[in-house]
């Protein structure tokens, strides 16, 4: 079986499957004739454990020690166990502020965390906050539009000058005209095609899903 219809069975983007390939998670056989990769059930069934696990949490390193018999996954769950109880009494020291707070039956403008800030502080230390890491496509779209624009607005700006210049002074050849307008059309053109492959990877959710590693 080849990747792309792993791909569709696992529910893993490409870029996630190379990777724990990458990290040895994973060493697909290879076709003797094209070299392409060759998946056997016993990969998809290890895919989807992988994937399982890493909705988990459990993080790569945890992973290959599992792939290489270094820890259990008794061990290894335990661990995210304890992992959830920290995170836990740190959500319950939240929540104990918030109905501090309440209880204070203080505004908006009268609130005086300065008692408080100390405790968020530390939280923060320990690499805990409330805030969601989300991504936003709009804005990456967005961005990757407008530096595609820029820079084929450039090259748009030197083939204008190219042909001003061999119409009204005649002074460039015909095939040295066409030469020119085929070196800078080319990047124009590679620039929106990365454009489109930007954009298909942003909606497949890649750059999301590579986030997670």
């Amino acid at each position: 079986m080849f990747i792309n219809e792993v791909k569709n069975i696992v529910g893993l983007s490409l870029k996630s499957i190379r990777y724990y390939e990458e990290n040895g998670l994973l060493s697909p056989q290879r076709n003797h004739h094209n070299s392409y990769r060759i998946y056997t059930e016993e990969d998809i069934q290890k895919l989807k454990v992988i994937k399982f696990l890493r909705e988990l949490d459990v993080p790569i390193r945890e992973l290959k020690m599992l792939n290489d018999g270094s820890i259990t996954l008794t061990e290894c769950l335990t661990n995210r166990i304890l992992k959830i109880k920290e995170y836990e009494d740190k959500l319950k020291n939240v929540k104990n502020l918030c109905e501090e707070l309440i209880s204070q039956n203080v505004s908006y403008n009268d609130i005086d965390i300065s008692n408080y800030f100390q405790e968020i502080r530390i939280l923060n230390k320990e690499g805990f906050s409330m805030h969601e890491v989300k991504s936003n496509n709009k804005k990456k779209i967005i961005g990757a539009i407008t530096s595609s624009i820029l820079f084929s607005s450039f090259f748009i700006f030197l083939i204008a000058i190219i042909i001003y210049f061999a119409i009204t002074e005649d002074n460039l050849p015909f095939f040295i005209l066409l030469f020119f307008l085929i070196i800078l059309g080319l990047p124009v053109f590679g620039i929106y095609y990365n454009l489109y492959l930007r954009i298909k990877e942003i909606l497949g959710g890649e750059e999301d899903e590579a986030s997670k590693y």
